[in-house]
């Protein structure tokens, strides 16, 4: 499929503005930035540009604002929209991109995407004609675009498979993009894993509050257990508001046996009240503040006093040991210390493992169309250690099968019919050692 032109809608957003850089840089389109108005369209391609540091990429950049909507979609091949993530936004939007359409009617087929990262495409879709909907599907990138390619791509009932197999085969081979096809399912793949693993940890902050909380728990799951940020890093980077939302929804509606892992704890509520949402406003799970010496000091939340305190510097034995081995390249002795270590630590550190996996396998399942499909989200999307590099970390499907039978809830392995799962496991296309850090 030949894309000259993109029209991006909500281009002063952080992802739209970065997605409008990947198709003005790697697919080479001219790309129409549609915002409010002019003046914050202006101010989102100086910020996209600066993302990819490319003058050509500039110049394909034409700041817009709605009283052009019709022009900019006139021109273009592709529609996407990256606004908001409120339904009502968006109804009213799509709803104002089918009129466009219909007002143009000139019998050039226009793709229309939606970035949502978890709202229903199919009720999106239903929004347009019925020739209109033939042409819509979800198309989801993760943040920041530029470093993490992973796209999941959804189609509805009523998407033409045609135009979606070719829009994935631009993805794949214009965009560069890690392209996945998931079906249209409550914060689909990636973020349905991801979350899982982010909240799971935030429950587990509060219930070891006595012992450190958020820092101890980031400490006990930091990179040497294959992820290149801390999970609650992870949740301060994305924004607890952000987060709140994405296991809200899928609390709302998803009833899998890991249900309960998507309540929000009440520290995590309640920060989110105060406006302590994280890295964009300050504060939230971590601070940094500056001492009258100049030095940057890092402070985390205190579950347990309800204020911040400094971070503290966690040494686990059985950490040092992981690092020390992994240091040496030999990544066999430093699971090995993970997996032989009875400590508490060790123990939350290698269930949580487990669990990532048996999570992943069983939702690749219900959402993805391939058990590769998990490996793909987590290591294009997030940068973790993919779930089938991670069994072979462990040593092997026999290994895996073996702790899991030893360490985990016999009803939850019963509820995944893990005997079966684990015989679909296939052996994974990323090396886990690429993920694995020697280091807290």
């Amino acid at each position: 499929m030949q894309i000259h032109a993109v029209t991006i809608l909500g281009a002063n957003g952080t992802m739209g503005r970065n997605i409008a850089a990947i198709f003005a840089s790697f697919g080479s389109a001219q790309v129409y930035l549609v915002s409010r108005s002019i003046e914050k369209s202006i101010s989102a391609k100086e910020k996209a540009y600066k993302s990819v540091r490319a003058e050509s990429v500039k110049k394909k950049m034409i700041a817009s604002d709605y009283s052009q909507l019709e022009k900019c979609v006139e021109k273009s091949e592709l529609v996407f929209e990256a606004c908001a993530e409120d339904w009502e936004v968006k109804v009213d939007l799509h709803s104002r991109i089918s009129e466009v359409l219909k007002k143009i009617n000139d019998g050039k087929d226009r793709v229309i995407c939606t970035g949502t990262s978890g709202l229903s495409i199919t009720k999106l879709s239903e929004l347009y004609s019925e020739e209109q909907r033939k042409l819509f599907m979800g198309m989801h990138f993760f943040n920041p675009p530029y470093n993490m390619t992973l796209c999941e791509l959804t189609p509805t009932v009523y998407t033409d498979r045609t135009v979606f197999n070719e829009i994935f085969k631009y993805g794949k081979d214009t965009l560069y993009r890690t392209m996945v096809e998931v079906k249209d399912s409550p914060a689909f793949l990636g973020n349905r894993i991801g979350f899982q693993f982010i909240n799971e940890a935030l429950q587990m902050a509060e219930q070891y509050k006595y012992n450190g909380g958020i820092d101890y728990i980031d400490s006990i799951l930091g990179p040497f257990t294959g992820r290149a940020m801390a999970p609650l890093v992870t949740a301060d980077f994305v924004g607890l508001d952000v987060h709140k939302a994405i296991v809200d929804n899928l609390y709302e509606n998803t009833r899998d046996y890991a249900h309960d892992t998507f309540i929000l704890p009440d520290f995590a509520e309640q920060l989110i009240k105060e406006n302590r949402l994280g890295k964009k406003s300050g504060e939230g799970l971590y601070k940094t503040i500056m001492h009258e010496s100049g030095v940057k000091i890092r402070q985390v939340y205190d579950i347990e006093h309800g204020n911040y305190r400094n971070v503290m510097k966690y040494k686990f034995p059985f950490v040092e040991e992981m690092i020390s081995a992994f240091r040496e390249g030999d990544y066999e002795q430093g699971i090995s210390a993970l997996i032989n270590n009875r400590s508490q630590e060790a123990n939350i550190c290698c269930n949580f493992l487990l669990k990532y996996i048996l999570y992943s396998l069983e939702t690749a399942r219900d959402v993805g169309y391939d058990i590769h499909s998990a490996d793909d989200v987590m290591a294009a999307g997030f940068n973790w250690c993919p779930p089938l590099a991670m069994i072979k970390a462990f040593g092997g499907i026999e290994a895996f099968q073996k702790l899991c039978e030893e360490r985990l809830d016999s009803d939850m392995l019963n509820k995944v019919h893990f005997s079966e799962l684990v015989e679909e496991v296939e052996i994974s296309r990323y090396d886990y050692r690429r993920f694995i850090k020697a280091k807290y």
